[in-house]
């Protein structure tokens, strides 16, 4: 049963990761048992834990549905969200080895490929290799706890950056930032790339109106 509840955990954690469950869809407890082919009680374990991370609520009258933030919500959560993918930065250039920093130098060289090649086209498959690079960097830090609080709150905001590649000249904007971030965390500069991390992440108020916007 543990196993199924896990299995399940990981399957919509997967499809909140790769948009195949968005921000405010209900939580269909029939369609999941059909889709994962296992019984009621493991998927309503998997539920119950999603709630406890925050990614799952049940509004009054409602059934339960993928969190859904409102501007506030979202302001608040992105505030956490740059501090501790921040730290991940600053972290990385202090702890960082050679295969780590092969492995960001590498997501840095395929993210400006794709700038180079495809400009503002394919933003899914930027949006993609936005993900590996943000993880790279994190796993740099050394911390697996700090890894999994980022994994948590990137969730509830990961449709909105999906959005943000949509935007022209966001891609190119981003592979640069990559490329800067990189050379601090070679670099061993752990003060500047901590910061440098924060202004990437970090949204104005009113390009979070925009993305909210966008996933109306």
């Amino acid at each position: 049963m543990a196993g199924q509840t896990e299995t399940i955990l990981t399957r919509i954690l997967e499809g909140i990761d790769h948009g195949d469950l968005a921000p405010g869809d209900p939580i269909e407890e029939k369609a999941l048992i059909a889709a994962y082919g296992v019984s009621r009680t493991p998927l309503r374990e998997a539920i119950i834990r999603l709630e406890a991370m925050g990614l799952v609520v049940r509004p009054p009258r409602k059934g339960a549905m993928l969190f859904k933030p409102t501007l506030e919500e979202f302001l608040a959560i992105l505030e956490v969200h740059a501090k501790l993918e921040g730290q991940a930065a600053g972290l990385a250039a202090r702890r960082r080895g050679p295969v780590e920093l092969a492995r960001i130098a590498e997501i840095v060289a395929a993210c400006e490929r794709h700038a180079q090649t495809r400009g503002n086209e394919d933003p899914e498959g930027y949006y993609l290799l936005n993900l590996r690079f943000h993880e790279a960097v994190a796993l740099a830090s050394g911390n697996p706890f700090l890894v999994e609080m980022i994994k948590t709150n990137a969730r509830k905001l990961l449709a909105y950056y999906r959005a943000r590649y949509r935007t022209a000249g966001a891609i190119a904007a981003s592979a640069r930032d990559h490329r800067a971030l990189f050379e601090l965390i070679r670099d061993r500069k752990a003060e500047a790339a901590e910061t440098f991390m924060v202004g990437h992440v970090q949204f104005d108020r009113v390009t979070a109106m925009d993305l909210l916007a966008a996933l109306e």
